[in-house]
């Protein structure tokens, strides 16, 4: 569209949308694709427990299993959601009920729950995870370390309503 020209008046006569493609010849609007959920992952709910409870930590520590967890669509930090971590570690095997524990949200949708050291199992160091609480799908994750020495792992969960 030759000499065209984004200004108050072309704003105003597009309804205020944002516009694509000014100078293809195609005005479309521009719209935000929502965030897609969290898919679970293939071997995420090995030995999960449900129920498992809410602890300040999993055995001895030193290790930080970390994350967020968000709506679908929108992305608002979701508070308050319940989040189950197991493991095989230092201190026992991701079957074993002790190396279960669960931890609530912060106000930004944020956790943190310190555990004993990852180790490897089945030739991977990693973790499991679990959004059970029911107001959003359930969503299982099995994120794996880079390496066997790392003090922290992270998984975030982007979560869609039941």
């Amino acid at each position: 569209m030759p000499g065209f020209s984004l200004n108050r008046r072309t704003v105003l006569l597009t309804g205020g949308a944002l516009v694509a493609g000014i100078g293809s010849g195609l005005i479309t609007p521009v719209r935000a694709s929502g965030l897609a959920p969290t898919p679970s992952m293939r071997g995420g709910s090995n030995n999960y427990r449900p129920g498992a409870p809410i602890v300040e930590r999993i055995g001895g520590g030193g290790f930080w299993m970390t994350g967020t967890v968000r709506r679908a669509g929108d992305g608002a930090p979701l508070p308050g959601q319940r989040i189950q971590i197991w493991a095989h570690t230092t201190e026992g095997h991701e079957r074993d009920p002790h190396s279960h524990g669960a931890t609530l949200t912060d106000a930004k949708g944020k956790f943190r729950l310190e555990m004993p050291q990852i180790v490897p199992a089945f030739g991977q160091p990693h973790g499991h995870l679990a959004y059970d609480s029911g107001e959003f799908e359930t969503v299982f994750l099995r994120p794996i370390m880079a390496s066997s020495k790392d003090k922290t792992l992270a998984a975030h969960f982007v979560l869609q309503p039941a």
